[in-house]
């Protein structure tokens, strides 16, 4: 690397940022476009209003993600980072821990059962699409039952065989989080799609410090603490009209 030239060292650089890309995606294949996060129901409550006010939907997105995604899912993709330190073969014990821990924090049925979903679907498209066979050892514990496969635990590990740094690869699951709400946000017609790329620039520095936080947290920091969104996340599996899983 010391006799690399500069160009040579930015191209080096530039398969882990294209890997956040990928993975961020919405047209990625992991069934995120049928999560609203509870939005659905705020909006068929008439919490908010047809269109919602920008300011209120910035509140309640911001407010997730301090409260509820980054302290739990961010630390856990951190944690399964971390695992699968610098060679792509994770410490599957600690792997395991931050799966299960997830799956504890995560209040409401729907929230866990479309964790694991979509984090199967990741990790199957992993193996299938993306060509990592280090990931094998994990995706034998989750066909077993061995371990939940949430999803920010898989992206986590998946990341790292990716040569993804560790605070590119929460930033970019938070990113997807904000990208996956905003656009459940346009399909409920609470808002429109340039108010939603307003809404998603706004989110940019909650998202930076909310990564950057959860970078040193350990398994034991995984947490949430966001008491009405998760009831009106739980209304929602007892909706009997539902556009979304969640």
């Amino acid at each position: 690397m010391a006799g690399q030239q500069p160009r040579e060292l930015e191209a080096a650089r530039l398969p882990g940022f294209l890997s956040v890309l990928q993975l961020a995606d919405s047209g990625f294949p992991s069934g995120r476009y049928t999560l609203s996060y509870g939005l659905e129901t705020l909006v068929r409550t008439g919490r908010l209003g047809t269109p919602a006010s920008p300011s209120a939907l910035a509140g309640i997105l911001h407010d997730q993600l301090r409260l509820s995604v980054a302290p739990s899912d961010g630390v856990a993709l951190a944690c399964a980072h971390r695992a699968a330190g610098g060679t792509g073969v994770p410490d599957l014990d600690l792997v395991v821990r931050a799966d299960e821990r997830l799956t504890a924090v995560k209040l409401g049925r729907e929230a866990r059962t479309t964790s694991a979903r979509t984090g199967r679907a990741l990790l199957r498209t992993a193996q299938a699409a993306l060509g990592q066979p280090a990931m094998a050892g994990y995706a034998r514990l989750v066909e077993s039952g061995r371990s939940p496969g949430n999803h920010a635990v898989v992206l986590g590990v998946l990341s790292a065989c990716l040569d993804v740094p560790g605070l590119e690869a929460v930033a970019g699951e938070l990113f997807a989080f904000c990208a996956s709400w905003v656009a459940a946000a346009v399909r409920l017609a609470a808002t429109d799609h340039v108010t939603a790329q307003a809404l998603l620039r706004q989110a940019h520095p909650v998202i930076a410090d909310a990564a950057v936080r959860a970078m040193d947290r350990q398994v034991s920091d995984i947490s949430g603490c966001a008491p009405l969104l998760d009831v009106t996340a739980m209304r929602h599996e007892q909706s009997d009209l539902r556009l979304f899983a969640s």
